[in-house]
């Protein structure tokens, strides 16, 4: 038993595919898991009674929390309420999970088309809280099959992006400790080189694939990802 490693105080919001998987590998890490849709705390007794994670609502979901998951469909954004983070843990780390779909989902958001904001970019103004980009381009799936011990040849790697170094450290700290390797995709003004679309969007290899597709990406969104 690793008696060094510190547990954490984890808000997820979004229970969903990714959401859900977050919260079974985190609980059975031995993290203190908050999780919170929009349908309220009584649409989740079954993955609370599964993983030992506390339902609660969303206003309350960063309350005293190291990291926050924000992991909802990127339209939900502006209707999260107000002063989400002011009873979070100082120096949370916010992680952003999302993706821009407007034909199949979210509707035409101009700031993203016509002034250029990448996707993470959008979502950090509207939370008012710096973000961390991870998981999004991760098959929900993989966090419970694909997690390997570190060393492990078949290690998948995650880009992370994001301006906060400390958060950004504690967010691929936490994704090494999910059991898969990181590579650091720049600031999140760089975050466009992992949306959707891109060569390393839903790619199941290690740092150096990684590394390369992330190198590989064009900065002109794909005709399928425009409203």
């Amino acid at each position: 038993m690793d008696l060094e490693r510190a547990f954490m105080k984890i808000g997820i919001i979004g229970a969903g595919q990714i959401g859900g998987n977050l919260t079974r590998r985190l609980t059975a890490l031995g993290h203190e898991v908050s999780v919170a849709n929009s349908r309220g705390p009584h649409t989740l007794t079954e993955l609370a009674k599964e993983t030992g994670a506390t339902p609660v609502p969303v206003e309350e979901a960063a309350r005293g929390a190291e990291v926050v998951v924000v992991t909802i469909p990127l339209k939900a954004i502006p209707d999260l309420p107000s002063g989400l983070f002011d009873e979070a843990a100082d120096g949370v780390a916010v992680i952003d999970t999302g993706n821009y779909y407007p034909r199949q989902r979210d509707g035409r958001i101009a700031a993203i088309e016509d002034e250029g904001l990448t996707e993470s970019r959008w979502t950090e103004q509207h939370l008012g809280h710096p973000v961390v980009k991870a998981f999004n381009g991760t098959y929900a799936q993989d966090i419970l099959d694909r997690h390997r011990p570190a060393g492990t040849p078949d290690r998948q790697a995650l880009p992370v992006a994001g301006d906060d170094a400390a958060a950004k450290s504690k967010v691929r700290a936490l994704i090494d400790e999910l059991g898969f390797d990181t590579v650091d995709a720049g600031g999140l003004d760089d975050s466009w080189r992992q949306q959707p679309d891109t060569p390393v969007y839903g790619l199941r290899e290690g740092v150096e694939a990684v590394t390369k597709a992330l190198a590989e990406a064009s900065p002109e969104r794909p005709a399928d990802f425009r409203g």
